[in-house]
C-alpha cells in the first residue's frame, strides 16, 4: 500500500507539470477567464497540491476515480474496457517467453560449450539488446504488411471469440524481449545445479537423463528465474504501453498514453494506478511461487 500511494503521489505531481489547464480544456479555447476560474474552483484545482492529492485518495478509497475530461465517462468504465485486453497481452507474452526461455536456457546448459550453446547465448544477447518497438516494427512490416499473415491493427475480440490471430503479433513483440534474459539466467542456474550432489545421486540411481534434468536440475533452478520474471514485470508493463500504442491495442497502456496527450488527468491517474497495482500483484505472485518451488522458504 505505501508503494502504491507513493506511485500515485509521484504521478499526481508529474501531471501538474504538464503545461495545460484542465479547466481551460473543459471550458473551451474561447471561454472567458472568469468562466475558466469558476471551473477551476469547482474542480478544486485552486487548492494546494497536497490537499488536492489527499482529496483524490479519499475519493479512490470510496471507489470514485472521477470522470474523464474528454468523454465525460466514468474513469472506472474507461478502465473496465481496457483491463481485459491488457491482461490478454500480458498473459500471451508470458506464455510465449517463459516456456521458450526455459527451454533454450536448459538446452544451452546441457550442451555447454557446443555450437548450440553459443548460438543460444548469441540470440539471448541480441534479444536483450533489441528494444520493443524495433521488434514490433519488424513484425508489422513483414508478417503483417508484406506477407499478410496476421492482423496488426486493433483487437477483434476476446481470445475465446476469434480474437487469437490479432493477439499473436503483439504478444510476440512483448514476449520476445523477455526470452533472452530468461534463457541466460536459466542457463546459469541449471549449470550450477547440475554440479550439485543431489543431481549426481539421482544419476547414480539410474534415472534417465531427461528425468534428472527436468525433475531435479530445472526445478531447483527455477527460483532465480522466478525472481527475474518478477523483476521484469515493470519492464513488461512499460513495454505493454509501447506495444499497445504500436498495434492500436485497446489496453490500459494505450489509454494512459492517450490520456496524457489529451491532458485527461483523471483517466491518466486511474490508468497509472491500475498499472502500479498490476506490478504489485505480480510481485506478490512471485513471493507465493517461492514457497511452491522451495518449501524451505515457508519453514524459514
Amino acid at each position: 500500500m505505501p508503494a502504491l500511494v507513493g506511485v500515485l503521489f509521484l504521478c499526481f505531481c508529474l501531471l501538474q507539470v504538464v503545461p495545460t489547464d484542465p479547466a481551460q480544456i473543459i471550458a473551451g479555447a474561447d471561454a472567458r477567464p472568469e468562466v475558466v476560474e469558476a471551473i477551476r474552483k469547482d474542480l478544486g484545482l485552486d487548492r494546494p497540491l497536497l490537499i488536492q492529492f489527499f482529496d483524490y485518495l479519499a475519493r479512490v478509497a470510496q471507489g470514485d476515480l472521477g470522470r474523464s475530461i474528454i468523454s465525460n465517462k466514468s474513469v472506472g468504465e474507461e478502465l473496465a474496457e481496457t483491463v481485459g485486453p491488457t491482461a490478454e497481452l500480458m498473459v500471451g507474452s508470458m506464455l510465449l517467453a517463459v516456456p521458450l526461455g526455459l527451454l533454450l536456457g536448459t538446452l544451452a546448459a546441457v550442451r555447454r560449450g557446443s555450437l548450440l550453446d553459443r548460438a543460444i547465448v548469441a540470440l539471448s544477447v541480441a534479444g536483450v539488446s533489441m528494444p520493443v518497438f524495433f521488434v514490433g516494427l519488424i513484425l508489422i512490416q513483414y508478417v503483417g504488411y508484406l506477407w499478410n499473415l496476421l492482423p496488426f491493427t486493433g483487437r477483434t475480440g476476446p481470445v475465446w471469440d476469434g480474437g487469437l490471430p490479432a493477439l499473436i503479433l503483439p504478444s510476440l513483440t512483448l514476449g520476445s524481449v523477455l526470452i533472452g534474459p530468461i534463457a541466460r539466467i536459466t542457463r546459469t542456474a541449471v549449470l550450477e545445479v547440475l554440479g550439485a550432489d543431489f543431481v549426481r545421486t539421482a544419476r547414480a540411481k539410474g534415472l534417465r537423463e531427461s528425468a534428472v534434468i527436468i525433475h531435479h536440475a530445472l526445478r531447483n533452478a527455477l527460483i532465480p528465474v522466478v525472481t527475474l520474471v518478477g523483476l521484469q514485470a515493470a519492464f513488461l508493463l512499460g513495454g505493454a504501453v509501447v506495444t499497445e500504442t504500436m498495434f492500436s491495442w485497446p489496453g490500459v497502456g494505450r489509454l494512459a498514453v492517450g490520456a496524457i496527450v489529451t491532458t485527461d488527468f483523471p483517466v491518466a491517474q486511474g490508468a497509472i494506478m491500475v498499472l502500479a497495482l498490476a506490478f504489485l500483484l505480480i510481485n506478490l505472485l512471485v513471493d507465493v511461487m517461492y514457497v511452491v518451488l522451495d518449501p524451505r522458504v515457508q519453514r524459514g
